[in-house]
């Protein structure tokens, strides 16, 4: 089986980014099935600021987050003990093979993980194992296709090209927005409901975020590495992307926007 890759690393750029993500923003599209008792799976949890707040919607349940990569999980135990969040745990583990009994949750969760899979569908096929029947799976990922910004750099354009033709090397899907739908259905899901979400870059503090955030995560070694290998760029030219991209975010008309597909369905 052909190894699988995750194109944005584990690098400290893109740890304290995904620290950033709430479950307020990125899972109110499941909110309203979430239940005080439920158990629910994050899968892909990363450091587990959404895994936390997951938990705090479910007081009398239990949350557990799982990750293949260890070293991401210690700042996710670390960051629900600073919160006072009793009610999760995080273990190792991959999602083509959980290791917990069929039937154990009431909903799997996965926020941004699908796209970096070689084989969602098989993937989509163990959670619906491990739901309880009834329960509900839900997913969302960004649609890289959708990005678009203004006014228009070649530099901007460029840096995404780059990632789509890496990631896709890597096996994944960086469009996989757009096909959650049909992978939820595929893998026996029923009754699914699709909706999308946006995420913008407008204000200088947000531009400068966004900006910032990808001129570091393309000059992670790891990233630079397998760019070089695959002959798409340089490191000489992700240094000039990156910084073309955090100069195209100091024109005060500056936007950039996608969207994210999201699919809730029914085990």
């Amino acid at each position: 089986m052909p190894h699988e890759v995750y194109t944005h690393s584990h690098d400290k750029v893109v740890v304290d980014a995904h620290g950033r993500r709430t479950a307020d923003e990125a899972a109110a599209f499941v909110r309203p099935r979430i239940r005080p008792y439920m158990r629910i799976l994050d899968a892909g949890c990363g450091p587990g600021s959404i895994t936390c707040g997951l938990a705090r919607w479910v007081p009398d349940g239990e949350v557990v987050g799982v990750d293949v990569e260890a070293s991401v999980l210690e700042h996710a135990r670390d960051r629900a003990i600073a919160e006072s969040v009793d009610n999760v745990s995080f273990q190792v583990a991959d999602v083509y093979d959980l290791t917990v009994p069929d039937d154990s949750f009431d909903i799997v969760y996965a926020h941004q993980l699908l796209q970096h899979l070689g084989r969602p569908v098989e993937a989509l096929g163990e959670f619906l194992r491990v739901l309880k029947p009834g329960g509900c799976v839900a997913v969302r990922d960004a649609d890289y296709g959708t990005m678009t910004h203004y006014p228009n750099d070649a530099r901007v354009v460029r840096l995404f090209e780059i990632y789509a033709q890496v990631a896709r090397v890597n096996r994944g899907e960086p469009d996989a927005g757009r096909r959650l739908l049909s992978w939820v259905r595929a893998a026996g899901f029923s009754s699914p409901v699709y909706t999308t979400s946006s995420w913008q870059f407008a204000t200088p503090e947000g531009r400068t975020w966004w900006a910032d955030l990808w001129a570091g995560r393309i000059v992670v070694p790891k990233y630079v590495k397998r760019v070089e290998e695959l002959g798409v760029s340089t490191a000489d030219e992700l240094a000039e992307l990156g910084a073309g991209f955090r100069d195209w975010a100091t024109n005060p008309d500056g936007v950039f926007t996608f969207v994210n597909g999201e699919v809730v369905a029914r085990a």
